[in-house]
C-alpha cells in the first residue's frame, strides 16, 4: 500500500556528503529524510584525506571531536622523483579555521560515525535499503517515488530536494538530465590497502616514477594504501588478482606474499562538473555535483564545501529567514570554486603522472632546483596553491569599497576566545549554528540601530564584540549596554586584534558556514546592514519553522 511521508527536505545519498547535510539540517531543525539505495556504509577503499575547512563543517555539527577519534592529523605529503629523492614536501603549519588543514582518515569509520551522529535529532528520518524511481516539481515542493527492496513504493512530498548520490547519480543523470561537464581520464588505477602496516612511513607519498606512478600513504590503525597507475593493455579485474596485487607490491615491501589485503578496487579517474547545481528545488551536491582525480585529495573535501554552503541556504529558506531564490547562490557560489579545484587536480596529475623519461628526468631537475628558494618553499609547503573560496557574488554585500569588498565572501578566521570568566573556545562554537555581528571594541548599533537590531533577530544573528584578552571592565573608546543583549568575548591569541587591525574595519557580518557576507567601519554599519537586510529576508513569513535550532554554544555531544 503506497504511503505518504512528508518532509522539509529530502536528501538522496547516504555517502559522507549527504549525512552531512542530514546532520547540518538536523542541527538546524529542519524536519529532513534521507535515503539510499545501500542497507550498509559501503567498505570500499575510497576518500582519505580531510582538511581544515571539512573539520569546521563537522564542528558545526558537535561531531569534529568524534571524528578525530579516528583520524591522523596534521600529516604531511612529499613528493619523490624518478630517482626517489624528496623533491617536496607540504606540511601547513597554519591553523588559521581552528584546525589542522592535512588529515587522514578512513572514510567507512567516519561515515559510521556521521550517521550515528543522526541520531541526536527526532527531526530526521533515515531510510536504507530504498532507492529513488520518480520527482516531479510544482510550485510548492517536490513529490518522489521510493521503492524499498521488496518493491514497496511510497511517496515522498518535500519541499526541496538534494541530490548526493553519487558520481552516477540518478537525480542528476536519469531524472534532472543535467549535463556532467568534462572528461574522463584514459588510465585507471588500481587501490590496495592492507593492514598490520609494513612500513615505517607516516606520511602520504606521490611517486613520479615513469615506470608506474604510484602513490603511497599511511591510515588510522595500521592500514597501508598503495594507488598504482595502470597502463593500456593492463585488464582492471586481472590486476586485481592475489598474484597481481603481490607483483605491484613486490618492489616496495620485503615479503608481499605476507600482506593481509582487506581491500583492492579499480577506479577510473574524472575530471567533471555538473553544469547547473541548482534546478528550481533540487539541488546536486558531492560527487553527483562534480568529481575529480584525487591528486590534491579533494574530491571528499569539495563536497563537504557543498554540504555547509547548501545546507545553511535550505534551513533559512524553510524557515522564512531568506529569500527562496537566493538557492541559486548555491550554484553561484560553489561552481566556479569546484572547477577550480578539479583544474589544479588535473594539472598535478599531468606532471606527477608523467611516464615520458626525459620528461620526467625535466621535471625532476626543475623541481630539485627551486625547492630550496625560500618563497617557493613556503608557497609549497604552507599549500598556498589551493584556491581558497571566495564569493563575489551569491549571499555577499559588495559596496564598491576596494578594501572592504576584498574581505566579503572569504572564510573568516577562528581564534581562540573566553566568555565571562569561562575557559577558552574556539570561536564557532560561542556563534553556534546562527548568522553573527561581530565587532571590535565597539558595538556599531548602539546609537542607531532601531528596527535593524529586530531584522538581524530574524535572521538569526548573535551580536559580539571582541575584546583584547585581559583588559579588565572596560576598554578605552568602548561602551556596552547591559541590556543590549551584545556579547562580549576576550582574544586570547591577539589573532582578532592583529585581523581587524590589518583589514581596516570595525565589523563583519559572519553567515552560518563562517564566510563574511559584509565588512564595514562603524560610521557605514547601519547602512550596510539595512541593505544586506533587505536583500535576504522575505517579505512576509509564510511557514514555521519546522523545530528550534539549538542555540548559540549548544553542541549535542556524539560518543
Amino acid at each position: 500500500m503506497n504511503k505518504t511521508i512528508d518532509t522539509d527536505v529530502l536528501v538522496v545519498g547516504a555517502g559522507p556528503v549527504g549525512v552531512s547535510i542530514a546532520n547540518l539540517l538536523g542541527h538546524y531543525g529542519v524536519k529532513t529524510l534521507m535515503v539510499d539505495r545501500s542497507p550498509q556504509v559501503l567498505d570500499y577503499p575510497r576518500a582519505v584525506g580531510l582538511d581544515d575547512e571539512a573539520l569546521r563543517t563537522f564542528q558545526a555539527v558537535g561531531l569534529a571531536e568524534a571524528m578525530l577519534q579516528d583520524m591522523i592529523q596534521n600529516v604531511p605529503m612529499r613528493m619523490y622523483t624518478a630517482d626517489k629523492r624528496c623533491f617536496a614536501e607540504i606540511l601547513p603549519s597554519t591553523r588559521e579555521f581552528g584546525w589542522f588543514r592535512r588529515n587522514l582518515f578512513s572514510q567507512p569509520l567516519g561515515e559510521a560515525t556521521l550517521r550515528k551522529g543522526l541520531g541526536r535529532y527526532p527531526h530526521v528520518t533515515t531510510l536504507l535499503g530504498v532507492e529513488l524511481q520518480s520527482m516531479d516539481q510544482d510550485a510548492d515542493g517536490v513529490t518522489a517515488t521510493i521503492t524499498a527492496e521488496g518493491g514497496e513504493a511510497s511517496t515522498v512530498r518535500a519541499r526541496y530536494v538534494v541530490g548526493a548520490d553519487g558520481g552516477r547519480s540518478t537525480v542528476r543523470e536519469r531524472l534532472l538530465k543535467i549535463p556532467y561537464e568534462g572528461q574522463t581520464h584514459p588510465n585507471k588505477w588500481v587501490v590496495i590497502e592492507c593492514d598490520q602496516d609494513p612500513l615505517d612511513a607516516p606520511y602520504t607519498a606521490l611517486h613520479c616514477e615513469p615506470r608506474r606512478p604510484y602513490v603511497c600513504l599511511r591510515l588510522p590503525y595500521g592500514l597501508r594504501r598503495w594507488e598504482f597507475m595502470l597502463f593500456p593493455g593492463e585488464d582492471a579485474e586481472q590486476m586485481l588478482a592475489p598474484d597481481k596485487v603481490q607483483e605491484l607490491l613486490r618492489n616496495h615491501v620485503a615479503d608481499p606474499s605476507q600482506l593481509n589485503v582487506i581491500r583492492a578496487r579499480v577506479y577510473t579517474h574524472n575530471s567533471r562538473v555538473a553544469k547547473h547545481l541548482v534546478a528550481g528545488r533540487v539541488c546536486l551536491a558531492g560527487d553527483a555535483a562534480h568529481i575529480t582525480p584525487p591528486w590534491i585529495g579533494q574530491g571528499l573535501n569539495a563536497g563537504l564545501r557543498d554540504a555547509f554552503n547548501l545546507s545553511w541556504k535550505l534551513a533559512w529558506i524553510v524557515q522564512d529567514r531568506l529569500k527562496p531564490e537566493l538557492l541559486q547562490s548555491y550554484h553561484d557560489e560553489r561552481h566556479a570554486h569546484a572547477k577550480a579545484m578539479i583544474d589544479l587536480a588535473d594539472l598535478f596529475g599531468s606532471v606527477l603522472s608523467q611516464r615520458n623519461r626525459y620528461v620526467a628526468w625535466m621535471r625532476d631537475r626543475f623541481f630539485l632546483s627551486i625547492r630550496n628558494v625560500p618563497k617557493v618553499r613556503d608557497y609549497v609547503l604552507q599549500m598556498k596553491f589551493k584556491p581558497m573560496p571566495r564569493f563575489s557574488t551569491g549571499i555577499v554585500l559588495n559596496t564598491g569599497n576596494r578594501v572592504q569588498d576584498e574581505l566579503v565572501g572569504r572564510m573568516f578566521i577562528q581564534p581562540l576566545v573566553q566568555r565571562g570568566a569561562g575557559v577558552g573556545e574556539k570561536l564557532d562554537d560561542v556563534i553556534g549554528g546562527r548568522f553573527a555581528l561581530l565587532s571590535w571594541r565597539c558595538d556599531p548599533l548602539a546609537e542607531d540601530g532601531g528596527d535593524l537590531i529586530a531584522q538581524l533577530k530574524r535572521l538569526g544573528c548573535e551580536r559580539l564584540v571582541g575584546v583584547r584578552a585581559r583588559c579588565g571592565a572596560t576598554e578605552t573608546g568602548m561602551s556596552i549596554d547591559p541590556a543590549s543583549q551584545v556579547q562580549v568575548v576576550q582574544d586570547l591569541e591577539n589573532d582578532l586584534q592583529l585581523w581587524f587591525q590589518r583589514k581596516g574595519v570595525d565589523w563583519v557580518l559572519l553567515r552560518p558556514d563562517r564566510f563574511v557576507a559584509a565588512a564595514g567601519t562603524r560610521d557605514d554599519a547601519v547602512r550596510q546592514l539595512q541593505t544586506f537586510c533587505d536583500q535576504v529576508l522575505p517579505q512576509i513569513a509564510t511557514h514555521p519553522a519546522a523545530a528550534t535550532a539549538p542555540s548559540a554554544g549548544e553542541v549535542i555531544a556524539v560518543a
